[in-house]
């Protein structure tokens, strides 16, 4: 018997800013036209657009400082608008899900300086007043301006941040699950609206964190909201196979698509005796649609000329930890090495060529990361960007794309009134929500 292709699964990839992720684009004069990303009715269309397009989530990415690294000021951060002014991204959830039925948020909450417990309570309340449709990205604070900004001098080493975050997800585990189902009896007559027997003391003191209380939440609709990973180290990938449900990666082609898919369903088995398969790889992908392919292309230049080259070195400063204001323009970025995110930094070198042979030099770096952060763009007609979803889908082994922001509202809206139906008429996307939370709908096939 024939097997069903694989339906795509798709998300908006997005910051509660002025500017995402592709530098400059708050100049295009396609951008935001008629709307400000402060109200709520810009947030509003946003989701209703995704919930169209029957996208799976928004997804809402964060950072909780300007960058500094570039010349060790945030001068260029907010002169250019790289991802700043940034709004906190929890603060919307319920403005998109109010709006919509459907749609899930996945929100990027770090855990570094937040208490688990603080956190638990914040996700189970968002996640009751969306129906079920929250996830959480989990991250630990990358850049040197978070860490300063909350009054620590040092950042705590990447391995001691996977040993915090461990810690964290136990924490916040024994408390979504410290509810058991029927303790909640709500006898109007007998005055008793919870079995205390039911509701367990959380009593746990580790390393880093102490906690010892009950959950102020009683279980959400999806229990736990749905755990998001964008791991790309060594460490960080056994961190995703470990928790997550749903992993985000930003790989340039096939190639390097496939060997993360590969690496990610091997830790599953080998490691975490997970089945492969049952973790979503969802790739990041930027698209410029057009009814033409000369019109996507020119689309695709203006987007270009947006970027302000300083602001793009004091982005990928601020991503990668090095200050690149102090480098030649043309040295090779091969011959660096980053403490911050490797993996987002190896989609740099892998960008102009599959097996990074071809030199990138750091000026082409940066213009490349602050257009989209290295990930791949489908530029052309309908069919043109199905087919790239399609390769890489079958030959990459992705499940979904997170499709990063351009110009806003528009990209998504030309996405959905062209992509969609083109997906659709393929039978590589689905016609109607599979089910009433995201898991659900992101377990679905």
């Amino acid at each position: 018997m024939r097997k069903e292709p694989k339906k795509a699964h798709l998300l908006g990839f997005i910051q509660h800013g002025v500017n995402s992720h592709a530098t400059g684009m708050w100049r295009n004069t396609k951008d935001k036209i008629g709307w400000h990303f402060s109200r709520p009715q810009y947030w509003q269309h946003m989701a209703r657009t995704m919930e169209r397009g029957l996208f799976d989530a928004m997804f809402i990415a964060d950072e909780l400082a300007p960058y500094s690294t570039h010349d060790n000021s945030s001068d260029a951060t907010v002169k250019w608008a790289v991802q700043c002014p940034t709004h906190e991204p929890s603060t919307i959830v319920p403005i998109i899900t109010a709006a919509t039925e459907h749609l899930g948020v996945g929100v990027t909450l770090s855990t570094m300086f937040v208490h688990p417990y603080a956190m638990c309570r914040l996700l189970s309340s968002l996640d009751h007043l969306s129906n079920g449709r929250v996830a959480w990205n989990v991250v630990s604070s990358y850049s040197k301006s978070e860490w300063e900004a909350y009054g620590h001098v040092d950042m705590t080493p990447r391995s001691e941040r996977y040993d915090k975050m461990e810690e964290y997800m136990e924490v916040c585990y024994q408390l979504w699950d410290s509810w058991e189902p029927d303790a909640i009896i709500a006898d109007k007559e007998s005055g008793i609206y919870a079995d205390p027997a039911k509701v367990k003391v959380v009593d746990h003191e580790g390393k880093y964190f102490k906690c010892k209380g009950r959950h102020f939440c009683a279980p959400s609709p999806q229990g736990r909201p749905v755990i998001w990973q964008a791991g790309s180290s060594g460490r960080g990938r056994d961190f995703a196979a470990k928790h997550a449900e749903a992993i985000f990666a930003v790989h340039p082609g096939v190639e390097r698509m496939r060997q993360y898919a590969d690496d990610l369903n091997e830790r599953l088995e080998t490691t975490f005796n997970r089945p492969a398969g049952s973790v979503k790889l969802i790739y990041g992908l930027q698209t410029v649609v057009a009814e033409t392919r000369s019109e996507a292309e020119d689309k695709y230049e203006r987007i270009k000329a947006c970027i302000p080259l300083e602001g793009a070195l004091a982005w990928i400063s601020g991503h990668f930890g090095l200050d690149f204001s102090k480098m030649d323009l043309d040295e090779n970025v091969k011959n660096l090495e980053v403490p911050g995110i490797q993996g987002l930094f190896e989609s740099i070198i892998y960008a102009k060529d599959p097996k990074g042979l071809v030199p990138v030099t750091v000026k082409e770096a940066a213009l490349i990361y602050a257009q989209g952060m290295g990930m791949p763009v489908a530029v052309g007609t309908a069919k043109d960007v199905a087919d790239q979803i399609e390769s890489y889908m079958d030959d990459g082994g992705a499940d979904g794309f997170m499709l990063a922001a351009t110009y806003t509202p528009g990209c998504y809206e030309e996405f959905v009134d062209l992509v969609v139906p083109e997906l659709q008429r393929r039978g590589r996307y689905r016609t109607a929500y599979p089910g009433n939370t995201l898991r659900a709908n992101l377990a679905a096939d």
